[in-house]
Order: C-alpha cells, then structure tokens, then sequence
C-alpha cells in the first residue's frame, strides 16, 4: 500500500501508485477478492503493509520520514483509510522506518488506523514487520533495553510479534520481563490476545465445519481458470506508451519478427512471487501467434582464462547479462545454470533460478589496476571479495578482500552479442527489443536503485539494433519506470509491462498483434533522464515537487497515461449546477465515443484543481476513474460522482480537513497531463477565518511553509517537533494569515541537549518587525520540555504573516500568544 513517491524506491513494484486516491481503490479491491463474500468466514485475511511512509530501502530501519501534516493527512494516510474503513482489510503491518523521529512500530498513528475500522465492526489487526521489535533497541536505540522497547509496542498496538524466527521464547521472555516491572499489565496482553483470537475466528480456524473455505484444495492451482485469469490480467496491464504508426503488427506487413534482448524469452520470479507454474515468454507468445519469429539474447559469450592456471573457470563459457552499475550474471554456456557464490565461497555454477533473500549470482568484472587491457578481476558483490585460483588443486573461491590477492582472468570473447542482434535485426522486417531488470538485482527489498536510466549495454543494443531496422519497437518489462528518452525520440514505438507472470509473453504477443487493445495505463510518473529528482529521502511530496501532483517539469510519460488502437472522442462535460456547497455532491457526465475502426477500451480519468488556492494545491487531483470499452461508433455517457470533501485540503490551522469556498476546476483527461475537456465550478460557503495564535496554543509543525528544518518526536509517545536541519544555518517556519491584534506576550516549549555552550536563539517577526526573541535553556535531554515566556510587541491590528527562526540546535514544539485581555494558552 505504500505510495510509488520515488521511481528509485526498490520496492517500487510492491506499490499500485503513486495517488493515493487509485492505491486505495486497488487495495480495496485487492482485499476484497482475498477475503471472499461470505458474511462471517474469511477467505483470506489482507494485512496491508507498511504503515507508514515506507519508500526507501537504504538504511530503511533507521532512517526518518519526515512528514508535516498536509502530507501525512493528504498523501500517506489517504492511501490506507479507505480501505480500512470499508473493512475490506483485516489488519496492518507497521514499517520498518522512523516517522518524524518516532519509530512506526510504537506510533500513536495505529491507534487512529484503528479508529477507522470501527464502524465496520471489527477490531483491526496490527502486526510487527520481521525483527522490527528489536531494531526498537538494536538499531534505533530508541529505548534502552528489548523489554522497554516490546512493553512500548505493544502499548501502541502491536498485537503480534514476528520476530526470532521461530524462537518465540525470547520475545515471551521480554513481555514477561516487562510484565514484572510494570512497564505493561496483563489487560495490554489480553488485548493483543483478544484480536489474535477474533481473527482466527473469523479465519474458521475452530469451525472448520462450518467454514465454507475449507474444502478449497491444491487442486485448484493452474486451473484452466487460472490459466484465463492470468493471461487477461497480463494482457490489460500491457501500456502502450508510444506509437507512430507501428504497431499492431500484421502478419502481411511483418512476416519476419526479431525479439532481441536479455527479455527475449525470459520470465522471472520476485522474491514474493510465487513459483510460475509454466513459462510463456515473449518470443514464445509472439511465435505461438505469428509463426516466423527469431529470438536472440543478445549476451555476449566469454571464456575467462586464470593467469595461474592457464584454465577457464569452471572449464565452460558463459554468456554474460550486464543488470546496471557493471552488475553482471554468468551464465553456463552448456547447462543454462548461473554461477554462484557457495557458503564456503567456492563458485559452482548450479543455480537455475535467481530468486533468494541473499543473492550471490551477481559479479563485476573490474580493470586489472596493474594489468594489460584484456585482464579483469572477478568480484562477487554480495560479499565484496574477489574471485582466488588455488595454485596446486585450481579451486576458485572468492575469498580476496583487495585487488593485490586477487586472481588475474583473461577475458576471451567467444560470441559477440550486439553483432548477432544486429544480424538479426537486419535480416528481419520487425525487431522487437526487450529490455529492463531483474527483480532481485538492482533495486529489491533492503536495495534502492541509484538511477531510472536503463543499463548502459542495454541502451548501446537497443541504440545498434535501431540503426540496422528503424523498425524497431522497444518493450520495457521492469518492475519500476526507466528513462528512455531516446527511445521516444528515436523509436516508432514503445510499449511497458511489468514482470507479469507466467502469460506474460502471450498478452504481449496479443497485444503487439492487435489481437487485444493495449488498455493498460501508467500508475506513476515516468521523469525524464535529464530531470533532476528530489532528494530520495524528502517526503514532503508538496514542497520537493514529487508525483504528478506537485511535480514542475514535464514528464517523459504522465501518470494515467496509456495508448489505445482505437480513437476516442470525448464531448459534453455537464455539470447540473455551476456551484456546490462545501458539503454538497454533484454528479458529472461525460460522453465517450470511439471514432476508430477497431473496439478498444479507455480509461477516463477525471481529475480536480482549486484555482487561486490560498495554500500550495496540486497542479491536478485525480478523484475517479472508470474504465470503458466501446465497438467502433458507439458512445456512452460516463457518470461520476463528485462530492465537495474530493476538494478538500487538511487545513493546519484548524487541524481538520478543510473545502474552502471559491473557484475550482473539474477536469476529464485521459492522463494527468491530458486535458480533454474542463468545467468550472465554484464552492459556496463561508470563508476562512484568519488563524488564531492568541490564547492557543499552535503545534510547530503545523507550518504553512518552512526552510532547513527536520521534524522530529516531542516525546516517545506522542507529538511532533521541528529541529533545524543544521544548527549551523537558521531555520524558519511560515504562519499564514495570522491574526496578531493586541499580543504582549509569547511562549514557547522548547528541549534542549548539551552544555548550553552554543548560542540557540528563537526569533518570532511579523514581516521584517520583530515581536519577541528568546534563548531556549538546556534541559539536559530531547524530549525534556519547558515552557519560555518572554514579552512580545504586537505589530499593529490586522492579519500577518508570521515567521519564526531558529538558531542553533534546539527543538520546538509549540508556541502562543497572549494578550491584554487573556493570557497565553
């Protein structure tokens, strides 16, 4: 359920989208056809992972999401509640990551998660993600030892702890341990317990008679049924993303079809895929259908000599897969296995399928630094060491920790690659190039990706097989967006699927050959390769500019975006009335009608933006979509209903989700960058009173805007607080509209470590007047809180706008205002 913000992310093909609006639909639906549609047993239970904020692999157990309220209540949490509240889910996993500082698996946030189910009667389930408990102490040093840390946990809502694998012994030990000092009672166990028990209830687990479920078999699996599923989920998943004229392909036009690259015919599983129960590639989709199809890898195939020995490592050949970054797999020329690392570091090549937590089939082939231009190193990169030749029994193991103790290899070339996929290309009238990843190399679970280029040997074939057949279409079969800008520059055509199963070579075949439209379209932004990307660990989607929401470039391929064979004409956007209240609905219609010559289908999308918004909106929104599918000449009228809470924004300064009357725009696209058609509306109400700060206390993070600054934990339990990112430049927040009549006075709550040798100082103006100035005292820890209260010079009647610096290394968790006649809250 984890929003795509980050294309690099390596977990990206786990997540539906980068809207939250389109995850929640599919989560939704998801659940739904996992749990069944009996009215007491489940099917299956859907736990929905990871809450919250969860989009970066790197470091993922101590690294901090930063999250201000719009952000949080907008964007993260959008995701998740509507497929809770509609009960369709059962439970949820907590992350990994820190969220403001405070880590997810003790985050007050379970406890609203929780409030969300409550309407459909049943208590939500909240499970510990793999060891996450004791990275509470181990990694994160939250807490002092596993008890404080397991007694926390499950205090915020941790009903089940996966953790030590199967030694449930130790985490009984420190429950039992926090038991005994107070740190839990026995209601908190009761409660978790309580859960655990209504699930398994609801699971038949002590019905079995009674459980409709219970009789579903093994035999099910690969059913003629399944079989369909897979093959109609695949073929409408395809995106064509470009098409000048190329494709469909026909059998009288392209008789003789090349597919080239490492895809050719090659399907893979993902560390949580399950095992493909049979294989259809895409030259074997494409053969299946058209006949006259030539595969060819494109791998080059090397032999590599030991200067020692004067053999070839493991007496064989290898043809060679370059995944990025130099990343290599060597595969047996003769058996097809791959070599690998062993746990005695011995390197066999026996390995059929890549597809385990550690993977050790990936190498790079380094320069010698004191050898001739033929003579590489071979480095294993799970480990890091490099490839040794026992002089007196010739066994390689990968044992060296530097270059000096490495053995030295002749690189011989005994098939060139490119040269055969130009060949290839050249002696037919189509080339089809497959390209993209692996699943388990270059981005995964615990891996980021470093770019959204496309390897460099794959853009070098894709850019040769081009030159010898301008015929050329590319098909990118990755789990995460790439740039291939030349691509569409260059190229008639380009079509994306991801790694999907085993029909997944007949769908693209279908497809390809217009035997199915392609109705597939993007559920995230495609950047270019020359657009500079946010900081990976900036999730403030608003002020970084991530998703097609805030993005500020234009993108290679927009979100929503997808192709069609047919020809679609959109016309007649109503609106029964021009204006709505800020709690009212209306309903919106549209008339699709297909012009072409083929049936096809479409997904009309239907999009809202605040125009003149008092606070930073989205470019566009996406509130609904439907798919259509219509026979050439026919329309429909497409209906949806729009209700004013779709425009709505989390207004900081009442803590709520806000529709603020005025001008708005109700859009019908076929992507987030392609308007077809636009209608004004306008939301009646009463507007916004100017922000309150006089007699009330106003949180920190409840910013407007802000510069350098990081938010972090008020306290292990609850609340945030701002901290300047570096204590060595100020950092300032922005309050909006801010109503400063009559103000005498100012406070503040502030924690402060140290010795209280460095200057901190907190500055509070009004414009460029100052109002008051304070020095934050050292209270010895970082989550020890006082309250400051100096006088304050009220900057005249009327609405300001409010700034507030921080110099030094302070933290900041709220501040008021008091006046002559009250005093501060």
């Amino acid at each position: 359920m984890n929003l795509l913000r980050d294309p690099r992310w390596g977990r990206n093909e786990e997540g539906y989208s980068e809207d939250p609006v389109h995850t929640g639909r599919l989560g939704t639906a998801y659940c739904r056809g996992l749990a069944g549609d009996h009215p007491t047993y489940l099917r299956a239970a859907g736990v929905l992972k990871h809450f919250l904020a969860y989009n970066n692999e790197d470091d993922r157990c101590v690294t901090s999401s930063g999250l201000r309220p719009r952000v949080l209540r907008e964007y993260d949490l959008a995701a998740f509640r509507p497929v809770v509240a509609s009960g369709a889910a059962t439970g949820a996993m907590a992350a990994y990551n820190l969220v403001n500082g405070r880590p997810c698996h003790v985050s007050p946030l379970l406890e609203e998660l929780r409030d969300w189910a409550v309407p459909t009667g049943h208590e939500l389930f909240v499970v510990s993600d793999a060891e996450a408990p004791s990275n509470l102490v181990d990694h994160e040093h939250y807490f002092d030892d596993h008890a404080e840390g397991n007694a926390a946990a499950l205090r915020a809502g941790i009903d089940s702890f996966t953790e030590q694998n199967e030694n449930s012994s130790i985490t009984v030990g420190r429950l039992r341990e926090a038991l005994e000092r107070g740190l839990i009672d026995e209601t908190d166990i009761d409660r978790a317990a309580r859960r655990q028990l209504q699930l398994r209830f609801r699971l038949g687990e002590f019905d079995p008679d009674l459980d409709p479920y219970a009789g579903i078999g093994p035999e099910v699996i690969d059913s003629p049924e399944h079989r369909a599923l897979a093959l109609r989920a695949a073929t409408e998943s395809v995106v064509l993303l470009k098409n000048d004229g190329l494709l469909p392909l026909r059998a009288d036009r392209a008789p003789r079809i090349a597919v080239i690259g490492p895809h050719a015919d090659a399907l893979y599983e993902d560390w949580y895929s399950g095992t493909l129960p049979y294989q259809v590639g895409i030259a074997s989709g494409l053969r299946a259908a058209a006949g006259d199809i030539v595969a060819v890898e494109a791998a080059d195939r090397i032999a590599l000599r030991s200067r020692t020995t004067g053999e070839p490592l493991g007496g064989t050949a290898y043809d060679v897969i370059e995944w990025g970054d130099g990343v290599l797999t060597l595969r047996d020329a003769e058996t097809g296995r791959h070599l690998t690392r062993k746990d005695d570091d011995s390197l066999v090549a026996d390995s059929e399928v890549i597809k385990s937590w550690f993977v050790n089939e990936t190498f790079l082939l380094e320069p010698d630094p004191l050898g001739d231009a033929g003579t590489v190193l071979l480095r294993n990169v799970f480990t890091g060491r490099y490839a040794v030749v026992d002089p007196d029994d010739g066994r390689v193991t990968v044992t060296a920790d530097g270059p000096q103790d490495a053995e030295r290899w002749q690189r011989e070339l005994l098939r060139d690659g490119t040269a055969e996929a130009r060949t290839a290309a050249a002696e037919a009238d189509v080339a089809i190039v497959v390209l993209g990843n692996h699943p388990l190399i270059n981005g995964r679970e615990t891996e980021d990706r470093t770019g959204t280029a496309l390897p460099a040997t794959q853009e070098a074939l894709l850019r040769e097989v081009a030159a010898v057949r301008p015929q050329t279409a590319l098909v990118v079969m990755s789990s995460y967006p790439y740039a291939v800008d030349w691509a569409d520059e260059h190229l008639p055509a380009v079509v994306w699927t991801s790694h999907g199963g085993q029909e997944t070579g007949g769908a693209l075949a279908a497809v390809l050959l217009g035997e199915a439209d392609p109705s597939g379209r993007l559920p995230q932004t495609w950047y270019r390769g020359d657009d500079e990307l946010p900081q990976r660990l900036d999730y403030d989607v608003i002020k970084a500019g991530w998703t097609y929401q805030y993005h500020r470039g234009a993108p290679l391929y927009a979100f929503g975006h997808g192709l069609s064979y047919a020809d679609f004409a959109y016309g007649d956007l109503r609106l029964p009335t021009p204006t709505v209240s800020q709690d009212g609905a209306l309903d919106v219609t549209v008339t699709l009608s297909n012009t072409g010559e083929r049936p096809g289908s479409e997904v009309v999308q239907l999009y809202v933006r605040a125009v003149d918004a008092r606070y930073e909106a989205p470019r566009v929104k996406l509130a609904d979509f439907r798919k259509v599918r219509l026979e050439p000449g026919e329309s429909r009228e497409v209906a949806f209903r729009l209700s004013a809470e779709q425009l709505a924004h989390w207004d900081v300064a009442t803590g709520a989700f806000t529709v603020d009357p005025g001008a708005y725009e109700v859009l019908v696209a076929r992507s987030a960058e392609h308007i077809v058609l636009t209608a004004p509306l306008t939301v009646t109400g009463t507007a916004p009173a100017s922000r309150v700060v006089v007699g009330r206390r106003t949180g920190a993070a409840d910013f407007d805007d802000y510069a350098d600054i990081t938010l972090v934990d008020a306290t292990p339990i609850a609340g945030d607080a701002v901290i300047p990112a570096d204590p060595a430049r100020p950092a300032t927040l922005l309050f909006k509209s801010v109503d400063l009549s009559g103000v005498t006075r100012f406070e503040a709550g502030v924690a402060r470590e140290g010795t209280g040798s460095d200057e901190a100082r907190l500055e509070v103006r009004a414009g460029d007047r100052l109002l008051a100035e304070l020095a934050p005292p050292v209270t010895g820890s970082r989550h020890t809180w006082t309250t400051v209260t100096v006088d304050a010079t009220a900057p005249g009647d009327g609405v300001h706008d409010l700034r507030l610096t921080l110099h030094g290394d302070f933290r900041l968790s709220s501040f008021s205002f008091g006046s002559a006649q009250g005093g501060a809250a």
